[in-house]
């Protein structure tokens, strides 16, 4: 917890604000819009979509249909987990086209697992797998959209920036089509020309309507798409939530690690050693008690500081592990305690009808006390405040400070370590702490009640 608020000072004013450093535009993004990249990103990926598509249901449909019909033999089953294993690869395809052209990262869905080896293995591990056949199904869905967006974008792309160009190219209707101009209305008896500079210059100004809306049209029509890939071709909510829990699983490991590596290098460095050294003292005053009473009494009473030394480190160590006050009192008083020995003055407020699971009161705990020490070393703050609710399900903890902030949650900060222990047990950790304070940390934790022991 040394670098976390350190980082954050002594930074330029501009520094302390994330957006301080965008590129400022001078035209609105609806006047951007229509020729910016991504536009035009996002155009190309729809008018890329509806060949694709063909293909896609063309390849998906007959494979399917064919391993289908010859399932009647020994044929359909290679065949139908051939067709399969080409969706998946259809679909790794279809994220990198995402990824290019509308920016969407698409993690990779999880690989196939066999329990043994060989070709029937892998044809039975295609067929059970659920990543096959969600991607099947995306070849199948996608046609039908891509025919319905690649219409709409063509048209509206067309009449848009057809109407906004029209006073360059309307003189082509007198010259070569015999009449005045665009015909926009005609029966038997009557016809409506734009041929007069007040139509021509409405015409226009409608097509600039088209053309500044088409960017907005074309990003709804792709964020069906972001939610077909995502929702068809990443993994799945379950294989997210295992690979998420073996991450958690990981920084539980290393945490417990490193937190037992503290411990015995506390317990060598400090009361170890002290003991080993009380140990020789009252040696030699054995030694000496005959020979030179006064020196004896003189290393005795050190010796008994020396003690007392040894057991309030001792009783630092056991309240770094786990407070007994903690353990028999609850959150209130193991905080209040926390905040006596803080240097700034603490303003404590629990307002908990019941004690939380033990874990969850521990993490809590070891979060208000790493974040006032924080404020203790760093902040320069006058006074804290430290708050403790709950709301529905979660356990809401908030420390606030006047100090001189900058705190971040960069990487290898004590704050980005807290943070990743909260994720451990989805947790979250949010810092607001803008240049010149206040800093508010707010973290959030699930609440199990005190009966789950």
């Amino acid at each position: 917890m040394a670098t976390e608020y350190g980082q954050g000072y002594g930074l330029d004013s501009g520094s302390a604000f994330p957006g301080s450093t965008e590129r400022r535009h001078r035209l609105p993004a609806a006047l951007r819009a229509p020729v910016e990249g991504r536009t035009w990103r996002e155009l190309g990926y729809v008018l890329l979509s509806l060949p694709i598509s063909v293909l896609l249901f063309t390849y998906a449909v007959t494979m399917v249909s064919l391993g289908a019909g010859l399932l009647v033999t020994f044929l359909g089953i290679p065949v139908l987990a051939g067709a399969l294993a080409g969706c998946r690869g259809i679909g790794a395809l279809e994220r990198t086209r995402a990824r290019a052209l509308l920016g969407l990262d698409v993690a990779d869905p999880e690989p196939l697992r066999m329990k043994r080896q060989g070709a029937m293995a892998w044809m039975g591990a295609v067929l059970k797998s659920g990543t096959s056949w969600r991607a099947l199904l995306y070849s199948v869905l996608h046609l039908p959209w891509a025919v319905f967006s690649f219409v709409v974008t063509v048209n509206v792309w067309a009449l848009g920036w057809g109407l906004l160009t029209y006073p360059l190219w309307f003189w082509v209707f007198p010259a070569y089509a015999g009449q005045d101009g665009m015909q926009l209305y005609g029966d038997e008896t009557h016809r409506v020309y734009l041929d007069n500079p007040f139509e021509i210059t409405v015409t226009a100004l409608v097509g600039l309507l088209f053309t500044i809306a088409m960017p907005w049209i074309v990003r709804a029509l792709t964020m069906v798409d972001r939610l077909l890939v995502h929702g068809l071709l990443g993994p799945s909510r379950l294989a997210s939530r295992v690979v998420e829990l073996e991450s958690d699983r990981g920084v539980v490991v290393d945490t417990a690690a490193a937190d037992l590596r503290r411990i015995e290098r506390d317990l060598h460095d400090g009361a170890q050693a002290r003991l080993v050294a009380l140990a020789m003292d009252l040696g030699l005053a054995k030694e000496k008690l005959q020979e030179d009473p006064e020196a004896a009494q003189r290393m005795v009473d050190e010796a008994h500081g020396e003690v007392k030394t040894a057991l309030q480190e001792l009783r630092d160590l056991a309240r770094g592990i786990h407070p007994a006050v903690l353990t028999d009192r609850g959150l209130d008083a193991a905080l209040s305690a926390v905040a006596s020995r803080c240097t700034v003055p603490v303003r404590v407020e629990v307002d908990l009808a019941e004690r939380p699971a033990p874990a969850i009161e521990g993490i809590a705990y070891f979060t208000v006390s790493e974040l006032l020490q924080n404020i203790s070393k760093h902040s320069r703050a006058t006074w804290a405040d430290v708050e403790v609710w709950r709301t529905e399900n979660r356990l809401m903890l908030q420390v606030v400070d006047n100090g001189v902030g900058g705190a971040e949650v960069s990487e290898g900060s004590g704050l980005a370590g807290l943070a990743e222990r909260l994720d451990a047990v989805d947790g979250i950790l949010v810092v607001d702490s803008p240049a010149g304070g206040p800093t508010r940390v707010t973290a959030e934790l699930p609440w199990r009640g005190e009966h789950v022991r």
